[in-house]
């Protein structure tokens, strides 16, 4: 993980800025933070709170927020956005709320399969990525702010995600779980205050229950 994190985050927004520097200083660079790389308190984080390095991620990921400053004083136009949670109907269900949302769409086919799910009461956000990007575009086509939170400030827990999902199917959800015990949620709330990006003009279109219609439908709003 040490390895992978470095080669990828770490040298790679390296290679990117030093490359901008030497062939297209015009260029704009943009950078993705993570909401994982802040001191967590259960509060929302936002872009000037504390980070933390308590992981081969996190280390990795301020390292680069370092990198994009220091290009930054020479002169090239870095960004950097703190990413939370975002989904849409492409992931895989390597992720957990494909994972539901899938498993949803079979059951109300009639399978009668089971869910393995972990704390059910942890809260996150639950973003659509084609909003998040939009964010994304909206802090690079402006000259004020280099770093910002990209959120929608709301969280739910993955039990609300199951009961949406399943609500949404007619479904009652409970025979179709089962705990996964090996599981232990590495945080209890991570929300972000995206009062900067909001500043910026930008405002998130689809909340969890319009994200939960994108992905039981497998469609692209």
């Amino acid at each position: 993980a040490w390895l992978s994190n470095h080669n990828a985050i770490s040298s790679g927004s390296l290679y990117i800025l030093e490359s901008v520097k030497k062939y297209s200083p015009a260029s704009k660079v943009f950078l993705s933070g993570s909401g994982l790389q802040f001191v967590n308190s259960g509060k929302p984080i936002k872009e000037s709170d504390e980070f933390i390095a308590d992981s081969s991620y996190s280390v990795s990921r301020i390292h680069s927020v370092y990198a994009a400053r220091y290009y930054r004083s020479l002169g090239i136009q870095s960004y950097v956005g703190y990413f939370f949670n975002h989904d849409s109907p492409i992931r895989s269900e390597r992720h957990m709320t494909m994972k539901i949302a899938a498993a949803v769409i079979r059951i109300a086919k009639g399978s009668t399969e089971k869910i393995a799910v972990g704390d059910l009461t942890a809260k996150k956000e639950w973003g659509y990525a084609k909003d998040i990007v939009r964010a994304v575009w909206t802090l690079i086509n402006q000259d004020l702010i280099n770093e910002s939170v990209i959120g929608t400030g709301v969280a739910h827990s993955l039990l609300e995600w199951v009961d949406i999902c399943f609500a949404k199917v007619g479904i009652e959800p409970t025979i179709y779980l089962e705990k996964n015990e090996n599981y232990t949620s590495p945080y209890r709330v991570l929300v972000s205050d995206p009062a900067t990006i909001f500043s910026l003009g930008w405002k998130p279109e689809i909340d969890i229950y319009g994200l939960a219609d994108l992905m039981l439908n497998k469609t692209i709003a």
